[in-house]
């Protein structure tokens, strides 16, 4: 039989941004409750009164489900180094036999320019490389005979180091990419170590991105 409280719960893990908030107390329950009412009430079949959502609001915020999210601030606090490189760009290519041994080649030509800026990876079928511009003119000669679905330049990488404890509690990446869309931010890539993310933003959207990320330090 279902209760106002599983269905209220039920509709609030549906919008994920709705439980952040919700969990972080910023939200008035009296007003989201006359929002949520007459889906609440379609779905039970019957009226109920504000009151009742309000409890069922106010129970669901308390409950240790919603308590994860305090875990992972308090990781967020601890974040260490974050790191900005410019002045990047991100091609995109189909896999082939012949790609990991261009990819050896270029490597190579990272490793005589110790300052410049390498990331790749590779899916089932796309194999992606982030650069320093100043490398586009190898990839390109390199890459020649391989098939570029997607050159994008005027980049930006943003590379967070996260504290050890980041593996042990769920939904950290998903806060974090959570408060990047509420501030519009584009992610071109997502690159992850065990303890370590990089994301690839526009130049012009990079130093609001540096700041959503850094502000969750003081959470």
């Amino acid at each position: 039989m279902k209760t106002i409280s599983s269905v209220v719960e039920d509709y609030i893990k549906k919008k994920p941004f709705l439980q952040s908030a919700l969990a972080q107390g910023i939200i008035n329950l009296t007003s989201l409750s006359r929002i949520v009412k007459p889906e609440i009430e379609s779905e039970l079949g019957k009226d109920i009164r504000n009151g009742a959502i309000v409890m069922a609001l106010k129970r669901l915020s308390d409950d240790l489900e919603f308590r994860a999210t305090h875990k992972i601030i308090k990781v967020l606090k601890n974040i260490g180094e974050i790191t900005v490189r410019s002045s990047l760009t991100d091609f995109t290519f189909l896999v082939s036999e012949s790609i990991l041994e261009n990819q050896t080649v270029l490597l190579n030509e990272v490793n005589r320019n110790k300052d410049v800026f390498y990331t790749s990876s590779r899916g089932v079928n796309e194999l992606n490389i982030v650069v320093s511009n100043i490398l586009d003119e190898a990839v390109e000669e390199l890459f020649k005979n391989e098939k570029c679905t997607q050159k994008a330049e005027n980049l930006s990488s943003i590379t967070v180091k996260l504290p050890a404890e980041n593996v042990s509690v769920p939904g950290i990446y998903y806060f974090i990419f959570q408060r990047l869309a509420w501030e519009g931010i584009v992610l071109y890539e997502v690159i992850s170590t065990t303890n370590e993310f990089t994301i690839i933003v526009n130049d012009e959207q990079v130093d609001v991105a540096f700041k959503t990320i850094k502000d969750l330090k003081t959470l």
